[in-house]
């Protein structure tokens, strides 16, 4: 194993997609790093052959460096997952785990999951130890992903996070945004919260994991600080956008039936992960604020 005053090799996973872009940008300003980013096109994590040579062939090519693997990779569509539910595993389930037998002893896996791994019927933030007891097949596949990432045991975390948003991809904030700007009135249900987290500060705070050196946990939170239902916070991207936040009108998950049961409660308790001495998370609304401002909306 490198000392600390080596440099870093970063192997990138999902690089892009919405939080890959993100990771990216923040890698860009560690000078002396290597990065390796891998999109669908070079790394087909259903493919476990692939898989394992490619993270072979990285660690052969970057010895001398501290190996970490950021892997942003995932099957997200969540209803689809419920008729595709055997890709959504090998994907979320099963490349978790290949990533993490084959870093074992040799670098350090950073896997990010998701708070669809609990029932989301809690009324407070679910702690890491929380019951993992999923309600949907995505949720299935990623419990799946952490638990197959905990049995290949190594230097390894996983890292729950929610209701991301960035500049990269559909989110979404950035439909709200468009709307917003477009005049367009909107009907969003009230009976959901959660913690909305900008892909930028989530990727902050993957970089400053991956990057600390000793021992990390096995299971941490990170999402922005604060909870708001998804009517509150289309409120809030009309009013940072100087639209009229009353074009946005409440309305109920049972109105707006979906394939997959979405979580009534996703708000995650970052408290272990502050007690890892990791970079506190801002407030929700002042990540939005700052995110509405760096990137346009449409």
């Amino acid at each position: 194993m490198t000392g600390p005053d080596h440099p870093t090799a970063w192997l990138v996973t999902g690089a892009r997609g919405q939080l890959g872009g993100d990771l990216l940008a923040v890698l860009a300003g560690r000078p002396g790093d290597r990065v390796t980013a891998l999109g669908r096109a070079e790394l087909d994590l259903t493919d476990e052959r692939q898989v394992r040579d490619v993270v072979r062939r990285w660690l052969d090519g970057v010895r001398g460096a501290r190996p970490v693997v950021l892997n942003a990779a995932a099957y997200t569509a969540v209803d689809a997952a419920e008729t595709d539910e055997e890709t959504a595993l090998l994907v979320n389930g099963r490349a978790p785990g290949w990533l993490a037998e084959e870093l074992a002893g040799r670098g350090r896996l950073v896997h990010v999951s998701t708070d669809y791994v609990f029932d989301g019927e809690a009324t407070e933030p679910y702690r890491v130890d929380a019951p993992v007891a999923p309600r949907s097949a995505y949720g299935r596949t990623k419990a799946a992903g952490e638990r197959a990432v905990a049995a290949a045991g190594g230097d390894a975390t996983v890292v729950r996070t929610a209701w991301v948003y960035g500049a990269h991809g559909a989110n979404f904030v950035r439909t709200m945004a468009g709307r917003a700007l477009d005049g367009a009135p909107s009907s969003v249900v009230d009976d959901q919260v959660g913690s909305p987290t900008w892909a930028a500060d989530l990727a902050t705070g993957l970089v400053a994991l991956g990057a600390r050196p000793g021992p990390v946990p096995p299971v941490l939170h990170r999402t922005d600080a604060g909870a708001v239902s998804w009517y509150g916070l289309a409120r809030a991207v009309y009013e940072e956008v100087g639209a009229d936040p009353c074009l946005v009108t409440p309305t109920t998950t049972e109105a707006f039936p979906r394939p997959a049961p979405r979580p009534a409660w996703s708000v995650l308790d970052g408290s272990a992960w502050l007690a890892a001495g990791l970079p506190a998370p801002r407030p929700w609304r002042t990540a939005l604020h700052l995110a509405l401002q760096e990137w346009p909306p449409r």
